[in-house]
């Protein structure tokens, strides 16, 4: 068994982290502007820059970058809620769905314009394909575009060169990034059994004469972006784990693949554009680190039998069964709930409220880290943040002034980044603490004590990281969630795509300095520690109180 587990993780993180290389290369050519006047490089750049228009003509500083990334974003918010406000009204409605209640709207828009995908819906039941598509499976792309744009600017600024256009980059991205890998995807999962159809539900007759109704639809094309895209919004309620969403093992081990090639693929384009392969590879190297322990960890805790089986004639060797696919093998369910959520997926393989204690802690962990790879590019601008702030610390500590890639770290750079990873906390310590505290969250929990405390903690981690999982013992469909997650994911965005590129300005700003001897290295194993070491710190000081009240809790007083 543990053999089994070792070899599928291997084949999926290994794997995937091969692929990584060479898309890397790709991203890089595909994003980065620095084009030949002539052919396919000077080809690209002329024709989004015509499909862009005067929006396109010129390169933007970091304020312009920035306000033209928040326009585009807040036009994408008014048209998805639009379509999901008048979707009874509009095509491509085969089962007549009607128009979802105002605030689960608001929370919805929010949810997919910030990449977050939290779903207090299920889509099979709820919208139309218009919806699915038109809105939703849209914004999947351009949501998980505008993360990879702020990456290549972010990386040219540090690269000394200018920031960019953001709609050339969204272009860039969308359509020489997510949609030719969307488009291969899609093809894989249709020769595995994923439906893809613009027919109604269909009716069905069991065996004992009952009439059954089988909802489907376009599932490939969107489940390959929500893969592709670290979006993990589902087409059906269970997500991941219905069976015409994920039909068997090689369907299950393609989107486990997905869900991490294009954030592994975003470190290897960042140290290309700024021309340090050796610091990417630092980098990759602890993101990697933190991922294989979450992994271990997961598999380990949760070989152990839940409770919830105990006195039933169930082979309790095999470890928590409950809320696993079997189809998967014991070791796919944790595997993919680390994956999910070191990302900013959200996708589910198992059901993670029913998840052992300590197993359910690992993806708690890997979205209050938030950088263990990350959503596609924002991921890797998570990992900056605490560059900088680990970079200061060093500095201070050896008696030199901090320097990053030859640009003074003084001040004004760490109070932002500071801010920003502080941000997180308050938005996922802070909406805990109310709801745990009022009616709004108190009556919404299926389960008390420990385990209540962790559904409601990892609601607002999942909001604030730009997850969208969830534990779904949690009745979180009411004005109260649906508000109070869809400020947070908003804010949750945006703050941390904005202040690293007000960062970048501020060091732009400064007189580029040549590296000497007396310069701390960033391609070395002491970078790598020192790196490693502050996320530990910041994440434990920050989030360990919460985790003895919730699953640590919980792990000693159920499971001795």
């Amino acid at each position: 068994m543990l053999t089994q587990s070792i070899l599928f993780v291997v084949l999926v993180v290994g794997g995937t982290a091969l692929a990584s290389w060479p898309l890397g290369r790709y991203m890089q050519w595909a994003m980065d502007p620095a084009d030949l006047p002539s052919g396919i490089s000077g080809w690209k750049t002329r024709a989004f820059a015509a499909i862009g228009g005067p929006l396109a003509a010129s390169s933007q500083n970091w304020t312009r970058y920035m306000s033209a990334m928040l326009a585009f974003n807040l036009v994408m918010f008014a048209v998805c809620a639009a379509i999901l406000a008048l979707q009874q009204h509009l095509p491509l409605n085969p089962d007549g769905r009607p128009a979802l209640e105002a605030s689960l709207i608001f929370n919805t828009a929010a949810s997919f314009t910030s990449n977050t995908n939290l779903q207090h819906y299920s889509g099979e039941v709820s919208l139309s394909y218009l919806s699915q598509l038109g809105a939703l499976m849209w914004l999947q792309f351009v949501s998980a575009a505008t993360g990879i744009a702020a990456l290549a600017a972010l990386a040219r600024g540090l690269a000394g060169r200018p920031l960019g256009n953001f709609f050339l980059d969204i272009q860039r991205a969308c359509f020489l990034v997510l949609l030719p890998a969307a488009l291969v995807l899609a093809v894989l999962l249709v020769i595995g059994g994923v439906p893809m159809t613009f027919e109604g539900a269909a009716i069905a007759t069991t065996l004992e004469g009952v009439q059954q109704t089988i909802a489907r639809g376009p599932v490939a094309a969107f489940v390959s972006i929500k893969q592709l895209g670290t979006n993990g919004g589902g087409f059906f309620g269970p997500n991941s784990t219905h069976p015409l969403e994920n039909p068997g093992f090689w369907t299950n081990i393609i989107e486990m693949v997905a869900i991490i090639l294009i954030p592994m693929a975003c470190v290897w384009m960042f140290a290309r554009i700024i021309g340090r392969l050796r610091h990417g590879g630092v980098i990759f190297a602890v993101m990697l680190a933190f991922l294989l322990v979450k992994i271990a960890g997961s598999v380990y805790f949760e070989a152990a039998p839940t409770r919830a089986f105990a006195g039933l004639p169930i082979d309790q060797t095999l470890g928590n069964l409950e809320g696993k696919e079997m189809r998967f093998g014991p070791a796919g369910g944790p595997l993919w709930s680390v994956l999910t959520t070191s990302t900013s997926n959200g996708s589910v393989g198992a059901m993670h409220d029913s998840l052992n204690p300590m197993t359910g802690l690992m993806p708690m962990v890997g979205m209050w880290l938030n950088a263990t790879f990350g959503g596609v590019g924002v991921g890797m601008i998570n990992m900056f943040l605490y560059i900088v702030v680990g970079v200061f610390i060093a500095g201070m500590m050896i008696g030199r002034t901090p320097e990053y890639l030859g640009w003074r770290v003084e001040a004004r750079e760490v109070k932002l980044a500071l801010l920003a990873l502080l941000a997180h906390g308050l938005f996922v310590l802070g909406g805990t603490a109310i709801f745990a505290a009022t009616p709004w969250g108190a009556d919404t929990l299926n389960n008390t004590g420990p385990h209540g405390f962790s559904e409601i903690l990892y609601e607002f981690t999942s909001a604030s990281a730009n997850n969208g999982s969830g534990f779904e013992g949690l009745g979180d469909n009411t004005m109260p969630w649906n508000i109070a997650t869809g400020i947070v994911m908003l804010l949750a965005r945006f703050i941390p795509i904005l202040l690293p590129l007000a960062i970048v300005g501020s060091l732009s700003g400064k007189r580029r300095s040549a590296e000497s001897n007396g310069t701390l290295s960033v391609e070395g194993g002491v970078f790598g520690t020192m790196l490693a070491a502050t996320i530990v710190v910041v994440g434990a000081l920050t989030f360990f109180p919460a985790a003895t009240l919730g699953p640590i809790a919980e792990h000693v007083t159920t499971m001795n």
